[in-house]
């Protein structure tokens, strides 16, 4: 039994045209809903900035901050919360949540998204503990490069890009999701003060207030696809800035996978953000360069021999 989410609205609350359902995930800066809206007959998701640090649900239901000290930061939250729900409401590609609302209640931001019927690749990677086909990597995950393509041609990073905020809906066709930590792109971004990022899948420039573009998220794909194939994330970036001692794809499992993909991995696992793709397309590109056709293991002496033998014998009947 799920314990229950502090400070989550209750079911049936009426949020404008939104009737709450159930609570589906919180913690961290927003509570995750399941509702109804009413008007158009159909389920939505709903996100409500909500940051447990600073802020709590009050007796009528608005939110409150906790101190003078958090109002602050708060503000500005709800001030950024509602920009990037702008930004995103622009965006309408299959493989990037679908945002239809946004709008100001509670004294907070409210988000609401299409309701898509799925499981996320986490589920995927530990049902099978990794070792995904790579006819399932090349399904996915140049799905989901188009979709980040475009939020990057909108100005937008996500910075937490992992397996769990990877939705599959059936047939394979993947939905980024959960948009708490992107930010604008631009050339000279820094990494901000207060911001989400995920061990493993962030690199180094996300830790250390470095220099933040396309190559930032592009490392977290390549983390997500050493998830699916080993099983978890490599190390985090922090530990390999120390002493790298995570060895590339295309030494641990060759033979498994084509050259092409294990390269493509690595190169996305850069270290050096200039030694990355610097952009989606770059990727894109990769993915579709042709994957070389294994030849034929020369045949030993007793090989041959056994052929030969095989093949006379053929021949006499």
């Amino acid at each position: 039994m799920k314990s229950k989410i502090q400070n989550a609205l209750v079911p049936g609350y009426a949020l404008r045209q939104y009737r709450i359902v159930r609570t589906l995930s919180g913690g961290g800066f927003s509570i995750v809903y399941l509702a109804d809206d009413v008007e158009r007959d159909q389920r939505v998701v709903i996100k409500e900035y909500l940051p447990s640090n600073q802020a709590r649900r009050a007796k009528d239901s608005s939110v409150e901050t906790l101190s003078t000290e958090t109002d602050g930061p708060f503000r500005q939250g709800i001030k950024r919360f509602f920009d990037e729900a702008a930004a995103l409401a622009k965006i309408n590609h299959p493989s990037v949540v679908r945002v239809i609302d946004f709008f100001r209640e509670n004294n907070t931001v409210y988000l609401v998204m299409r309701h898509e019927k799925g499981t996320d690749l986490s589920w995927y990677i530990k049902r099978r503990r990794g070792g995904l086909s790579e006819k399932f990597l090349r399904t996915v995950f140049p799905q989901l490069l188009l979709g980040l393509r475009e939020l990057h041609a909108n100005n937008m990073l996500h910075l937490d890009i992992k397996p769990p905020n990877i939705f599959l809906r059936p047939g394979g066709k993947p939905l980024l999701l959960d948009f708490g930590a992107a930010q604008p792109a631009y050339r000279d971004n820094r990494a901000l003060g207060a911001h989400t990022l995920t061990l493993g899948y962030a690199p180094i420039e996300q830790h250390r207030r470095g220099h933040l573009g396309p190559w930032t998220d592009l490392y977290a794909i390549g983390a997500s696809m050493v998830a699916c194939i080993g099983g978890k994330s490599p190390p985090a970036s922090t530990e390999r800035a120390d002493r790298d001692k995570f060895r590339p794809a295309i030494r641990t499992y060759a033979g498994r996978y084509s050259p092409e993909l294990l390269k493509i991995i690595d190169w996305c696992l850069q270290m050096d953000q200039l030694d990355r793709p610097q952009t989606v397309q770059q990727l894109l590109d990769r993915f579709e360069q042709p994957v070389a056709i294994e030849p034929e293991p020369e045949l030993g002496v007793f090989d041959r021999l056994r052929r030969l033998s095989w093949l006379n014998k053929k021949q006499a009947g």
